[in-house]
């Protein structure tokens, strides 16, 4: 039986966070982390992996349905990676399993390398190495054109990534549910935050401490992602032990295009 999702509201160091949520509440943790997008991302998928997990989509400060925002500093992923730490104590969570996409991967594998806290990992279509940031997220390293990024210029770009990101055409409410959280500047602000803030050396920095750990992980992979290429998943295969490949029909948001195949790929690697 799948189960519903509920969105809850967690008091974080002062800063009401929200996370969608699935599952029962003493069954093992799954936490996962969006990147750029946000909890959206996991929606169709947390109905099935609530069958075996407790599952806590986290919304990042200032995406989301989350209170707060970010800046440059606490856009990093050292600094992200600290908030859901920051998170899961909150909510009484000590050791769990952990799935990434887009920079949240980073984020999963940075905790994945420095703490004893996660068991397993999955990382969905996940920064990594060097294979970020894209030039169209790069360019906000630039402050002048942080400051100058109006509420209509994000909500433009963002439509135009959402769309490819995804091989079935989004028909015009889902797309304006991604769409929904991108429409007030300090979300604005907390965006261009994660893109200044977004550098590979957290990705490449870490790799000796992925290599000597060998993480139980599986890479759960849109072949046709145009963002983070199918090639950066499988050198990560080649270059870290633990860790396997399940590719499915899709692009950088691949629970929208194979849901089903995804949560089988998940729930198949955290059974393991």
């Amino acid at each position: 039986m799948e189960h519903p999702v509920d969105r809850r509201q967690i008091d974080v160091a002062g800063t009401e966070l929200s996370y969608l949520t699935a599952g029962d509440d003493q069954d093992r943790p799954l936490l996962l982390l969006h990147g750029t997008f946000w909890s959206r991302v996991w929606q169709p998928v947390l109905p099935a992996l609530g069958r075996i997990r407790r599952c806590i989509a986290l919304d990042l400060p200032g995406f989301g349905a989350s209170a707060g925002e970010l800046d440059p500093g606490s856009a990093t992923v050292p600094a992200l990676a600290q908030t859901v730490l920051d998170a899961a104590d909150a909510l009484g969570v000590d050791v769990f399993d952990l799935a990434g996409h887009d920079i949240g991967g980073g984020i999963a594998q940075h905790l994945a390398a420095t703490t004893d806290r996660v068991r397993r990992m999955v990382l969905m279509n996940s920064v990594m190495f060097d294979s970020w940031p894209v030039p169209a997220v790069e360019r906000f390293r630039d402050p002048g054109v942080r400051a100058a990024t109006t509420v209509e210029d994000l909500l433009e770009a963002r439509t135009a990534s959402t769309r490819r990101s995804t091989l079935r055409e989004l028909d015009d409410d889902e797309l304006a549910d991604y769409l929904s959280p991108w429409r007030e500047p300090a979300r604005v602000r907390s965006w261009t935050a994660m893109a200044a803030a977004a550098d590979p050396r957290w990705t490449l920095d870490i790799v000796p401490a992925l290599q000597q750990k060998a993480l139980p992980t599986r890479l759960v992979w849109g072949s046709d992602d145009e963002f983070q290429k199918l090639a950066f998943a499988r050198r990560y295969v080649e270059e870290i032990p633990g860790a396997d490949l399940v590719e499915v029909a899709g692009k950088h948001i691949p629970t929208e295009d194979s849901p089903r195949q995804v949560a089988d790929a998940v729930i198949g690697h955290l059974a393991g």
